[in-house]
């Protein structure tokens, strides 16, 4: 006999259901629509021209109706005095395998007259050059092959760029793969399609497996071939490895003398280091000391212990030009990840406050911190907060003193100051304290509002939450109060990882209903990797959920079973993050965490939306529960783990929205597009409503 709970679970579903015979269907009208946060404009990171006089960035915005993106490098004096100019197109944005931009860099000449920057354009990945003093863009590069990497020499004269295999030999490379069959290895990505199925630097590509789940082009392992070009006479050679661009210092360069190097920076001039250093067990957000190296060989660390480096979440490092100064960035938990920024002089050992932020002051946008551009006298930075869109900023590093450069999404930000937005602080069962940033809906008298939440990051502008998939704000303006909790840590064990975010969604959930602004009967739930990972370990170990959605899959047999071609590296993966074996050899932790084996645990709606790279190591949950009617299911063609094409991230936002409105407050879009979609969750709702029927014995 099923218990209470259960039936609990089931009634708020169904009873949120009948609303949809009594309420009449009332067009939707946005104050912040889905598609307006697709086309949010979102910067690269700053660079500051040698002279400290200008500032170059790339601004890029979706487009819609022709399924791309739209780049655009500009330039702009760093005193603010004119707006930005406009210089050249960016080309397609360049993704990595999970879908997330590569920064976009800008290389300025030592002179200032020019910027240089990777793009591809017409299909073909150079170096181009804009000018900062006239209206040129030219291809620097001519190459049959994409550019790989470039470096600018220090007096500016000399270019020297690396490319693989042209572009004509890797299309003959993939083409063969298709005529002969493409072999099975290790290095075969399975659970996709295997002919260019995939994004790789701009262009759908034949894919291989590099470490673990990370994508590269069929070609990837191809060497690297130098070229060196005379800026002044087109003259273009090849080189030899002694010619090389020097390597970048890396954290294992350093490790006879620092230990656990995290980030660096190095001061051009005097070739001191700048060093955060991990002091704890977590590994994308640790705790972190901040230290100088004074030479690439020395072995005398000085480190920062005054209190605002001390203990402190330091997230970003680098050095003031010209001086003695070493400028960090701490971005702290208890604060929502709002940053500060402060200077260190490394030789006096004073630190000082410049400026503070209810958000991010490097926030490129969704992606998580980004770099400031630094001058002697202030920082250009990207700054973006909860209600607040990405725009540039200039920060004075002396007084602290704030000035808007350039806000291409003012209007959206007027739209968004409507939404009362908060940073909100619970405790969970166990006395562990939560942060949260919360759009409190839009109410139409004293009812309580249904909330929807989820879990994982909320960095700068939350728009869509982790994978960015739920349009927070639009839900918050249609009456949905929506929250997205910052996961406080990261432990080893996967039963802590879980139960720690199923008791923060409880107990901001109790938080909430206590002081009756939600109602704790109707209560959503979406995410994103780690995030759709809490989701479904909620649905199977609580009752707090009314109706779901997931935009990955979680681990599972399938998984397991695609995963282990790999080999070594995955199981070993699986073992120290999830204490899982073969199924068969860890089948009681195996039982506590896939949703395969506890599909009878999970009575809520869910609505599923897969990458196509991704979507077939859920089919041994997903299937089950589409032919039982409890989830809807979708995958998108060629998306990776981050789904970016602007079609499918309004279809995602859109169809999110409607979901947890039809569930939660028993509404339907009229628009009849839409119709065949209400008319399957209905017949959702009834196979619940039968299920619940059958389980209480009713004839």
């Amino acid at each position: 006999m099923m218990s209470f709970p259960f039936y609990a679970a089931v009634r708020r579903v169904l009873s949120v259901g009948m609303l949809l015979s009594v309420l009449a269907a009332v067009p939707q009208v946005f104050a912040v629509s889905p598609r307006q946060l697709v086309e949010v404009a979102d910067f690269s990171s700053p660079v500051v021209s040698p002279d400290g006089t200008y500032v170059a960035f790339r601004v890029f915005r979706a487009s819609i109706e022709r399924n791309t993106y739209d780049t655009t490098w500009y330039i702009q004096r760093m005193d603010g005095s004119s707006p930005p100019r406009r210089l050249s197109d960016g080309g397609v944005p360049l993704r990595d395998s999970a879908g997330v931009p590569v920064p976009a860099t800008a290389v300025w000449s030592p002179d200032g007259h020019w910027i240089y920057y990777r793009a591809r354009l017409d299909g073909r990945i150079d170096v181009w050059r804009a000018s900062a003093v006239g209206a040129t863009a030219e291809r620097v590069t001519g190459s049959d092959a994409d550019v790989r990497d470039f470096a600018l020499s220090d007096d500016g004269k000399t270019l020297k760029y690396s490319t693989g295999p042209t572009r004509e030999e890797v299309a003959a490379a993939e083409q063969a793969e298709y005529d002969h069959g493409i072999r099975v290895d290790r290095s075969t990505p399975l659970g996709q399609s295997l002919f260019r199925s995939g994004y790789v630097e701009g262009r759908l590509t034949t894919q291989r497996l590099g470490l673990m789940f990370n994508r590269i082009d069929l070609t990837a392992d191809v060497p690297d071939r130098w070229k060196a070009i005379d800026l002044a006479r087109g003259e273009v050679r090849d080189i030899p490895s002694s010619e090389k661009p020097p390597a970048v210092l890396m954290a294992s360069d350093l490790d006879k003398q620092v230990h656990h190097v995290w980030k660096m920076a190095r001061d051009r001039k005097s070739g001191r280091i700048a060093l955060l250093t991990r002091t704890g067990a977590r590994t994308d957000r640790p705790w972190t000391e901040l230290a100088m190296l004074p030479a690439r060989d020395a072995r005398l660390l000085v480190k920062c212990v005054a209190e605002a480096c001390t203990g402190k979440r330091i997230s970003g490092v680098q050095w003031r030009p010209g001086t003695d100064e070493v400028i960090f960035t701490v971005t702290p938990y208890d604060r929502g990840f709002a940053q500060a920024i402060y200077r260190w002089n490394v030789d006096t050992g004073a630190v000082y406050l410049v400026a503070t932020s209810s958000g991010m002051f490097g926030g490129e946008g969704r992606w998580g911190p980004g770099t400031c551009g630094i001058s002697p006298m202030a920082l250009a930075c990207v700054t973006a907060n909860a209600n607040r869109p990405p725009r540039l900023e200039r920060v004075d590093l002396q007084t602290g003193a704030r000035k808007v450069l350039f806000d291409p999404n003012k209007a959206l930000a007027q739209d968004l100051s409507k939404i009362p937005t908060q940073l909100l602080r619970w405790t969970d069962a166990k006395g562990r304290t939560f942060t949260g940033q919360l759009y409190s809906a839009r109410r139409t008298g004293n009812t309580p509002s249904p909330l929807f939440v989820t879990y994982y990051l909320c960095h700068g502008f939350v728009r869509g939450g982790t994978g960015d998939e739920w349009p927070l704000a639009t839900m918050a303006e249609q009456g949905i109060s929506t929250l997205c909790i910052n996961e406080p840590s990261v432990s080893p064990n996967a039963d802590e990882r879980y139960g720690m975010g199923q008791l923060a969604v409880e107990g901001a959930v109790e938080r909430l209903a206590s002081e009756g602004m939600i109602d704790r009967t109707k209560v959503g739930m979406g995410g994103l990797s780690f995030g759709s990972e809490v989701t479904m370990w909620t649905l199977i170990h609580s009752h707090v959920v009314t109706a779901a959605s997931a935009s990955s899959p979680t681990i599972s047999s399938m998984y397991y079973l695609l995963g282990s071609n790999i080999g070594e590296p995955f199981l070993s993966l699986l073992r120290k993050n999830w204490q899982l074996g073969a199924p068969d050899e860890t089948k009681a932790h195996w039982q506590q965490i896939s949703p395969t084996l506890n599909l009878g645990k999970i009575h809520a709606p869910i609505l599923l939306q897969f990458p196509e790279q991704e979507y077939l190591f859920a089919l041994g949950y997903a299937i089950p529960l589409m032919l039982s009617n409890r989830a809807d299911v979708y995958v998108f063609p060629n998306e990776p783990h981050n789904k970016f094409q602007p079609r499918h991230k309004l279809a995602v936002y859109t169809r999110n929205l409607d979901w947890f409105r039809f569930w939660l407050q028993g509404y339907e879009d009229p628009d009849p597009s839409k119709a065949l979609q209400y008319a399957h969750w209905r017949s959702m709702q009834s196979s619940m409503r039968h299920e619940h029927m059958v389980q209480r014995g009713a004839p």
